[in-house]
């Protein structure tokens, strides 16, 4: 099949594009043209790339006939962020294109009411990240419903993996939280230290892009968490990172206001985003429908993203994995 992947550049597409190309897919990347994947791959030889910027073309509504004249069988949009940018672009590919799957986010779900956290017990979201991502599968899900363009949408939660900085034990992405962790040095942490987070592996989210075309009539309408197996208590995280250096995690409970006072207000903005909501989802239905199954768990994808930042010198921690 000939398939267009939008944004095939970052955290996914690094997995996916030579995940299709091995498939033997004819695989057409659209992007901005000013990053390239995190990983290397022979396979980005045989890649065509298309240089665009989305949001300006957006702004001008040419955007989505670039993408149909790709004459795509399949469109993988990857960075979609606004509702009126997806419904442009499904005007466009109804009636061309045989499916188009759409990257969302388990942000569509506000906090965590029943866990795990499956698509028909989400609670509403908050802010417009979240608001923005639910709309658009709403939307998604109606048209194909209404017997127009077939779509599905999956919703990845934190994707981490080599070449960028994980979410970390508090939740935010302060280097001096996997430091004190490294140095045994006690850790304040805001809330009960029972709140959660759920990771996900970039290449698991790729395996389920792939999944979702291999299975496209399963897939048609449908929409998918897509997470590691289990999510990481605040608690349960840090331990397991003071472990990786040889250390115990000495770990104290602080007020959120505490909290915020000892640290910047990006990092404390972050914390809180993640916290409050406490993800934790099911991948029961991905599993069943599409045959998914995490390769990785949390606590892998964890480890195997800060290993190349130490690698790569990209963290400085003064000290070694000890496994």
């Amino acid at each position: 099949m000939r398939i267009v992947v939008i944004g095939g550049s970052g955290h996914i597409g690094t997995f996916l594009v030579p995940r299709l190309v091995r498939a033997g897919h004819e695989v057409v990347v659209i992007s901005r043209g000013t990053t390239r994947a995190y990983v290397d791959a022979p396979e980005w030889q045989h890649v065509q790339h298309v240089v665009a910027d989305r949001e300006r073309e957006d702004a001008d509504g040419t955007f989505p006939a670039r993408v149909a004249a790709q004459r795509a069988d399949v469109v993988i949009d990857l960075v979609c962020f606004t509702l009126d940018s997806a419904s442009a672009l499904v005007e466009r590919l109804r009636g061309e294109t045989g499916h188009l799957v759409e990257c969302g986010s388990v942000w569509r779900s506000g906090r965590s009411a029943q866990v795990p956290t499956t698509e028909t017990t989400m609670t509403p979201p908050f802010g417009a990240y979240g608001i923005a991502k639910q709309r658009i599968a709403r939307m998604l899900q109606e048209e194909t419903a209404s017997g127009g363009l077939v779509t599905t949408s999956l919703h990845p939660g934190h994707i981490s993996g080599p070449g960028w900085a994980p979410i970390g034990p508090v939740g935010n992405l302060d280097p001096a939280v996997w430091r004190t962790l490294a140095a045994g040095r006690p850790l304040a942490i805001p809330g009960l230290g029972a709140e959660t987070m759920h990771h996900v592996h970039a290449d698991d989210v790729a395996q389920s892009f792939e999944l979702a075309i291999a299975h496209r009539e399963q897939a048609a309408g449908e929409d998918f968490n897509i997470t590691s197996a289990a999510a990481l208590s605040v608690r349960g995280y840090a331990q397991a990172v003071a472990g990786w250096f040889g250390q115990e995690a000495i770990l104290h409970t602080v007020t959120w206001e505490e909290f915020r006072a000892a640290t910047t207000a990006e990092h404390a903005a972050l914390s809180w985003e993640h916290l409050d909501r406490s993800p934790c989802f099911s991948v029961q239905k991905a599993g069943e429908l599409l045959g998914y199954q995490p390769r990785h768990t949390s606590l892998e994808t964890v480890l195997e993203s800060l290993r190349w930042l130490l690698e790569h010198g990209r963290l400085d921690l003064g000290r070694s994995l000890t496994g």
